[in-house]
């Protein structure tokens, strides 16, 4: 399929949603990934640091560190000829201070080629995210399920889903645009309440497990192609099995080397005879 390559750029977000169409959202962690994920025509990219899990096998999302952070998205700023990419700011890399949160946002834009970065929190972060904008870097709010503050929410686990906390989330939203993001990410909040949130919104609500309501639709790429095992949370849909292809695909391998059908002559270079003549003379004037 053809797609259009022109970059996305935050106006071209604003004008998908005006024209109420949907932004398409995946993450990627190399640059194979975000190869194919940009030539399929995925309008954003998150860099997510769910690649510590994904990629190096992490039981949670705060083991990822700054340097491998900027080095993946590098990877995938590199792919990303069309696509809008965000870098994912891992834990501690902004809660301590605006001075901090600074500096780390703008390595993801200087030194990993990102458009945007992205931040977990509502009001109790809208200062950092001020900060950032007013350094001339663009933000997305990330609310609702927070997997960095996990501990302090109750798990990995639903939230919004009582009056009280829904009510609390939409003023994270408020205060979130105050401070200036382009656009939220809503996690695993309820449908109902996503709607409502987006029909407040004066900036793009992005979904991953939020409902159909939202300007788009985040997933993890590991979930949607069957790569991770740990757990498949409730809102994933599965659109391939690519761990079943690939297993399928080393066990043939393993067999073909254990039985000697790989490498077979195809897969081998040649010397020419003339120059096997050569060597062999070589090879025997050195035993003279």
């Amino acid at each position: 399929m053809s797609v259009k390559r022109n970059k996305v750029t935050i106006p071209e977000l604003y004008g998908m949603v005006e024209r109420g169409e949907r932004i398409s959202f995946l993450t990627a962690y190399d640059y194979p990934m975000a190869l194919l994920e940009d030539r399929a025509g995925v309008d954003m990219i998150l860099v997510g640091d769910s690649g510590a899990m994904c990629m190096l096998g992490h039981p949670t999302t705060l083991q990822a560190k700054m340097d491998f952070m900027v080095e993946i998205t590098a990877a995938v700023s590199r792919a990303a000829g069309r696509a809008f990419v965000v870098g994912d700011m891992p834990y501690m890399s902004y809660q301590p201070s605006d001075e901090i949160a600074v500096k780390n946002a703008g390595r993801f834009i200087a030194e990993g080629g990102a458009d945007a970065v992205k931040l977990e929190g509502g009001a109790r972060m809208a200062q950092r995210v001020e900060a950032i904008v007013d350094a001339g870097i663009p933000v997305m709010g990330h609310i609702g399920l927070t997997p960095q503050a996990a501990s302090m929410i109750g798990g990995l686990k639903s939230q919004g889903r009582d009056a009280e906390t829904a009510l609390a989330l939409m003023e994270d939203a408020e205060f979130l645009e105050d401070a200036g993001v382009f656009a939220i990410l809503l996690e695993a909040i309820p449908a109902r309440v996503a709607e409502e949130m987006v029909n407040r919104a004066t900036v793009p609500m992005l979904s991953i497990g939020s409902g159909p309501a939202c300007h788009g639709q985040l997933l993890i790429v590991h979930d949607i192609l069957g790569l991770f095992e740990a757990f498949t949370p409730k809102f994933v849909k599965r659109y391939a099995d690519v761990a079943q292809t690939m297993t399928a695909a080393f066990e043939s391998y393993v067999h073909d080397v254990q039985s000697g059908a790989f490498p077979a002559a195809e897969h081998t270079y040649r010397i020419p005879d003339e120059e096997w003549g050569r060597l062999s003379q070589l090879l025997k004037e050195e035993e003279e």
